[in-house]
């Protein structure tokens, strides 16, 4: 069956005014990125599977799953992006969850999924619009502990693959968006002050000077960066290649071994995201996926993140 991936990192701060340093870089990774939407339009998928993470904007300590499939689903306003419902095709989301508890996935569902950054980025990026193509939003808990493990995440996402390969006359793009090495000054429930835990725990949407003050401390992190000052781990390139190159030839045995302690120590809380990219890469594989490539990569201080792009087509 017709099947594309696409893995890339979203990085709100791309859509500040942060001073470039690396002349160019920014203007490199848009045109990679606009190379992949091109594809993606001229792919026409009849359905995108959209493998994401949530920065407590929509899940909450109140109540959080490893996993969730939405049967409906509505876009945040954070970082000024345009919110709004994308569209779901309810029965055949039902259907995936259908068959994920039938392969001893006990996954959620809601009914109401709040989607912020984590999905809506790589959907305006990609699409141009959070509803141009029917979208299956499939929330993967990366910044809540604990979390899946890597082994369970490439599992679910095998098992995501096998119940889109029953959906024969479908075209289909997998995406994974989140990561790669960052470090983002993400509120901790084991790090933080009781109104911040609070929050943290309620279900209840950001008010917008909320969401303003928490947007202007990721900033500020990011300028930190950039002068090389600042709590925050730098994104380390190693790891990010090396992460990329377990990912491109599917080592099982690699990926499943990735810890949360490991990327705590060297590639940043905010690489735990990367769940994202091996459940879309599972998936993939079990489609009949054609082996990947980078697409781009580099380090962009000003965006706080190893920023990469991995694609394929079968």
């Amino acid at each position: 069956m017709p099947v594309q991936l696409i893995c890339a990192s979203h990085s709100p701060l791309m859509l500040t005014d942060i001073e470039e340093t690396q002349e160019g870089e920014q203007k490199r990774f848009f045109a990679s990125i606009e190379d992949a939407s091109a594809r993606l339009h001229a792919f026409a998928p009849d359905l995108v599977v959209l493998f994401g993470p949530d920065h407590f904007n929509g899940f909450f300590y109140e109540l959080m799953p490893a996993f969730c499939i939405g049967l409906a689903a509505e876009g945040t306003t954070d970082w000024g992006i345009p919110g709004g419902p994308l569209r779901v095709p309810r029965g055949l989301a039902l259907d995936c969850a259908r068959h994920l508890q039938g392969e001893e996935f006990d996954v959620a569902v809601s009914y109401d999924m709040k989607v912020d950054h984590g999905m809506t980025v790589p959907l305006m990026q990609l699409t141009g619009a959070l509803a141009r193509y029917d979208v299956l939003p499939v929330f993967i808990n990366c910044a809540a502990d604990p979390r899946p493990s890597f082994a369970r995440v490439r599992r679910f996402g095998a098992a995501a693959g096998r119940f889109l390969g029953g959906q024969s006359d479908l075209r289909i793009t997998l995406i994974g968006s989140g990561g790669l090495s960052h470090d983002p000054p993400t509120p901790r429930m084991d790090k933080t002050s009781a109104s911040v835990a609070t929050r943290l725990i309620n279900r209840q949407t950001p008010t917008r000077e909320e969401l303003a003050a928490r947007e202007a401390r990721v900033v500020q992190a990011a300028r930190d960066l950039v002068d090389r000052k600042g709590p925050c781990l730098p994104p380390n390139e190693d790891w990010d290649r090396g992460f990329m190159d377990k990912l491109m030839r599917y080592d099982t045995a690699a990926l499943d071994a990735i810890t949360d302690r490991e990327i705590d120590r060297v590639a940043g809380f905010g690489a735990h995201e990367v769940r994202t990219w091996v459940a879309a890469m599972a998936a993939g594989r079990e489609l009949g996926q054609v082996e990947p490539a980078i697409d781009y990569y580099n380090i962009i201080p000003e965006w706080l993140t190893g920023m990469g792009i991995v694609s394929a087509t079968a």
